[in-house]
């Protein structure tokens, strides 16, 4: 079976988007340290997971970069959650009917990691349905002060911490796997 991971980016205080948490997330610097832990998120790595809005922006973004992060975010398959996205680009497919439904039909598809970026009703839906194995939360050294929190309006749900890696720049990424 597959192993879902979803990948975040947070300010401090626990934002994820908004104005403030993109001039803030400008000033992190990406250095050596983060290109290599998401090539280790990726080594295994069979498709993408993304939600409409991310792959909408990620579309527009990777294509255009080269290097081995990018390369291999450009090779894999993607697997878009979305109810109004009728055509796809980008080596893409909408998943159909149920994307909760879609996700477990592709966890049990084979082995390898399924990884997601982004963030919002689709992550919560995941975590709620039992499907989210690992949590990854690069955290940045700024405090955002607006925008959306993670997993806003999820209920309690219990999470162990399973790993830590300093990116330097003040970035850390703890791991976390939802309680069993």
């Amino acid at each position: 079976m597959r192993k879902l991971i979803e990948y975040d980016h947070l300010s401090i205080d626990g934002r994820m988007s908004g104005d403030a948490w993109w001039a803030g997330q400008s000033e992190v610097v990406p250095n050596d340290r983060h290109f290599a832990y998401q090539l280790q998120l990726l080594s295994s790595a069979v498709g993408l997971v993304l939600g409409r809005a991310t792959y909408e922006g990620f579309a527009q973004a990777w294509p255009a970069r080269t290097g081995d992060v990018a390369d291999t975010i450009n090779a894999l398959p993607k697997y878009v959650a979305s109810t109004t996205l009728t055509e796809t680009t980008w080596n893409a497919e909408v998943l159909s009917g149920n994307a909760v439904d879609a996700v477990a039909r592709l966890k049990e598809a084979g082995d390898g990691t399924l990884v997601k970026y982004g963030n919002g009703p689709f992550s919560r839906a995941l975590v709620e349905a039992g499907l989210l194995d690992e949590l990854h939360l690069s955290i940045s050294p700024f405090v955002a002060g607006s925008g959306e929190s993670l997993l806003a309006g999820l209920g309690t749900t219990a999470m162990e911490l399973t790993g830590v890696t300093e990116l330097g720049n003040g970035t850390v990424v703890l791991a976390y796997a939802p309680g069993r």
